[in-house]
């Protein structure tokens, strides 16, 4: 009864509202925003090495620890699980369709995550913020972020980090023929060590997992690509047909191929849910505009290289059709190209990839629970939560744990998304204003005074006010 409502929620969300809502609005603010992702993708790379802009406080997140934190949780499940999952329901057309997501998407990251910095507030352990500040603060809706800030806590803290937890313990199962509760208890165990650590540990853990597995799995997929270099226009040509229904690889055609090609690519990328606003509100930096490049560099790495490199992998394998789904079907691929140790080697990457994403996760949840209400003992309360779902998540099925959270993803998003396009406006100025400074070669510094009637912003006054009101 429980699997067959959320199933019907899916169905209407996913179908009818969010592909409108996150593909609509994605192509309103590329050109409204004049191609932002596209035209500034030096700026990004440039900007991703910046250290904070100021050296008081020791809790500060360089733009490169943001940057890695929503990476954390961006880059795992999505780009090994996810793929397989969308080309097993959506065919080869599906990746197209994460493709298309990924371009427009990303200027939607842009928007959130600029919007995420204006709005940030100082918090004990540093800057905090999110789409449930700029919704009270901008909107001056705070029911609307509380509801925001519920859903996410529920989506990643918990739906989302059940899938990492069933990844994980599903992949070792096909690798090493682990039990799964036994990996399933010892993964909560070394969860618990890094989430009762604060967000400087989850920094630190990421800064160091993430940018060298994604690494050695890309130089993995280069040697499986260049050995089979003479059928990528073939393959290509497959993904092309299949997304406009001329080439359909499975039942319901072009329909299952754009649905299951918006659902994973969302899910991987996170651009326009709300997510990795969170962890761009973190960053210390002179601009709020720095952080929205840097997490729009994110969006691409995750689906334009890494998602397609598992997408490439599956495709040119030619395994997808023999009746797996999900890790199991990566492995399979992996080791149809260089041998079976491929299955060991994706099992130790998807380890430390999903356990990345669910300390990350974690953090997205503990923010906003901050945001709700800051207690000590309601926090506490969710790590154990936490603990408990990984525990669930280890040992589930996995239609079950993907479908709560498509479900709590496609909500959360909506809800994002109508934000967005009532207060987008601001973060367009914003990137006025950054792109004023540069052609009068500075590197710009932010006032909250640059852009006329903003109001509720924490961290970027004048220096002269700010002075004013340490007086005062």
């Amino acid at each position: 009864m429980v699997e067959a409502i959320i199933d019907w929620g899916n169905t209407i969300l996913w179908s009818y509202v969010l592909i409108v809502l996150l593909v609509g609005l994605g192509i309103y603010f590329t050109f409204r925003t004049k191609f932002v992702q596209i035209r500034n993708l030096g700026e990004m790379f440039r900007l991703i090495k910046e250290s904070p802009s100021t050296t008081s406080g020791k809790n500060q997140v360089s733009s490169f620890g943001a940057f890695c934190i929503s990476a954390a949780s961006r880059i795992g499940t999505g780009n090994l699980a996810g793929v397989a999952i969308a080309i097993t329901l959506g065919g080869p057309g599906a990746v197209f369709w994460m493709w298309i997501v990924a371009i427009f998407g990303a200027a939607l990251s842009f928007i959130e995550s600029t919007l995420a910095q204006v709005y940030k507030v100082k918090g004990s352990n540093g800057y905090k913020g999110g789409p449930a500040f700029y919704m009270e603060k901008a909107l001056g809706a705070r029911w609307m972020g509380v509801l925001f800030a519920i859903l996410i806590t529920f989506c990643f803290g918990l739906a989302f980090n059940s899938v990492q937890a069933n990844t994980i313990t599903s992949a070792f199962e096909e690798a090493f023929g682990i039990n799964r509760l036994v990996l399933g208890i010892a993964l909560t165990v070394l969860t618990g060590f890094v989430i009762f650590g604060g967000v400087k540990r989850i920094a630190k853990v990421t800064q160091v997992v993430v940018p060298i597995m994604a690494l050695c799995y890309l130089i993995l997929t280069t040697y499986v690509v260049i050995g089979n270099i003479g059928e990528i226009p073939g393959m290509i040509g497959l993904i092309v047909s299949s997304a406009f229904g001329f080439n359909e690889a499975v039942a319901g055609g072009i329909g299952a191929a754009i649905m299951n090609g918006v659902k994973r690519g969302l899910f991987s990328n996170e651009a326009g849910m709300g997510s990795a606003p969170v962890a761009a509100a973190a960053a210390d930096v002179s601009h709020p505009a720095k952080q929205g490049f840097v997490q729009t560099l994110g969006v691409f790495i995750d689906t334009l290289v890494i998602c397609s490199a598992t997408a490439f992998i599956i495709l040119l394998s030619g395994v997808q059709g023999e009746g797996m789904g999900g890790i199991q079907l990566t492995q399979s691929a992996l080791a149809s190209h260089v041998g079976s140790w491929a299955t060991i080697f994706v099992a130790i990457a998807i380890l430390l990839l999903c356990f990345s994403s669910i300390v990350g996760n974690y953090y997205y949840g503990e923010s906003n629970l901050e945001f709700i209400k800051e207690n000590r003992t309601i926090l506490f309360v969710f790590r154990l939560a936490v603990l408990a779902v990984v525990l669930f998540g280890s040992v589930s099925s996995l239609s079950m744990v993907w479908n709560l959270a498509d479900l709590f993803m496609a909500l959360m998003a909506i809800t994002n998304l109508i934000a967005l396009l009532l207060i987008g406006k601001i973060a367009i100025a914003v990137l006025k204003d950054y792109v004023k400074q540069k052609k009068e070669g500075k590197d710009p510094v932010f006032y909250a005074s640059s852009i006329e009637g903003l109001k509720n912003v924490e961290c970027w006054e004048d220096e002269e006010v700010s002075e004013k009101h340490k007086e005062a």
